[in-house]
């Protein structure tokens, strides 16, 4: 099949959204499938306000439409509801192309916490964005709930994994985790203001903060939290050596409709501590991790959970059913004889 995935989320970005897409687009290349990805690096960008590293990508619908219509695709995804993703929905609707969509980030809460705006005045924009979509891809059963509350729909189940190959309870700590007071506590992922880091690094359980990553409100949160460790971002064996070394692995997230780095942590056999929200209450089992509204009392729990549960659970995620679920939802194009003048109906 030839599939063209439109996304305004593309490296060198490095987040869920980007560590999904790019693993996805290897799955399926290496099953034979023809991806082509027009992202933000194949045309002029501009950076986002108080984003930086994000790039808003200067391309309207023709330039998107003339990628799309040379590649000649089966089916298409749009996969963010940034500037490329809607000029590629533009180009879509006016041509009557069937294309999907995907609910990646809870943009609402998202906004509203970066502007103080309601999240009630972003829905219509995501409504309207993912109104003409065949199918609009969500991560979790909570999600999808609150999708359809929103009245977005049809809508389709596609799940996340996890590299079992790189993530794995046998790599040895960091030299600094034997010199930390324990229980070491890890957060991995964006510093920014929209993860809600300072809950984690202001929580009163007894033992050491760990921040693992990079992002705009790095500098910030080090002079407010000086007895926080920061390290930067991590990748390969160093990041599971961290993931690994740890005794809990906290999220404290409010904004996420998944979470990857749960169970890359859970992979690694390292529990999850977390708020009961969207992203933990799909990906977390009782002897996996813990939830509470008072972060003290899950990381309690949650270090008392088994570490051989949280690396079975952990591992229960695969790529490869990942991989199958996205194929399984996208909506092929007809050949251009057989369309018709109004919108295919949703399947």
């Amino acid at each position: 099949m030839r599939i063209a995935l439109v996304t305004d989320a593309w490296l060198p970005q490095m987040n869920g959204v980007v560590r999904t897409l790019t693993t996805i687009v290897a799955e399926l290349r290496s099953r034979g499938h023809r991806v082509a990805v027009i992202s933000p690096d194949q045309f002029g960008s501009l950076p986002a306000p108080s984003y930086p590293e994000i790039r808003l990508a200067l391309a309207g619908r023709r330039a998107v439409a003339k990628r799309i219509d040379a590649f000649a695709p089966d089916a298409i995804h749009i996969a963010t509801e940034g500037p490329l993703g809607w000029a590629a929905r533009g180009h879509c609707v006016k041509r009557n192309l069937p294309f999907t969509t995907a609910y990646h980030t809870q943009f609402p809460d998202y906004v509203a916490r970066r502007t103080g705006l309601s999240p009630e005045l972003v829905w219509p924009f995501i409504r309207r964005f993912h109104a003409p979509a065949a199918r609009t891809m969500v991560a979790t059963a909570t999600i999808e709930r609150e999708l359809r509350a929103q009245r977005i729909g049809p809508l389709h189940r596609w799940g996340r994994g996890v590299d079992t190959t790189a993530f794995g309870p046998d790599h040895a700590p960091p030299d600094l985790f034997f010199e930390l007071p324990r229980p070491i506590q890890i957060y991995v992922g964006r510093v920014a203001v929209e993860k809600n880091i300072e809950a984690f690094l202001g929580n009163t359980h007894p033992g050491s903060k760990v921040v693992i990553g990079d992002g705009p409100a790095r500098d910030s949160l080090q002079r407010r939290f000086p007895e926080a460790h920061f390290l930067g971002r991590r990748e390969g064996d160093d990041l599971a050596a961290c993931y690994a070394g740890a005794d809990v692995f906290v999220f404290p997230s409010r904004t996420d409709t998944f979470g990857l780095v749960m169970i890359e942590a859970m992979a690694c056999g390292t529990p999850v501590a977390a708020f009961p929200v969207p992203g933990p209450l799909d990906v977390l089992s009782p002897d996996s991790g813990a939830m509470n509204d008072r972060l003290e009392d899950a990381i309690a729990a949650a270090l008392r959970c088994d570490r051989a549960a949280c690396h079975a659970r952990g591992t229960s995620f695969t790529w490869e059913a990942s991989a199958d679920q996205f194929v399984a939802g996208l909506r092929t194009v007809d050949p251009p004889a057989s369309r018709v003048s109004v919108r295919p109906a949703a399947a």
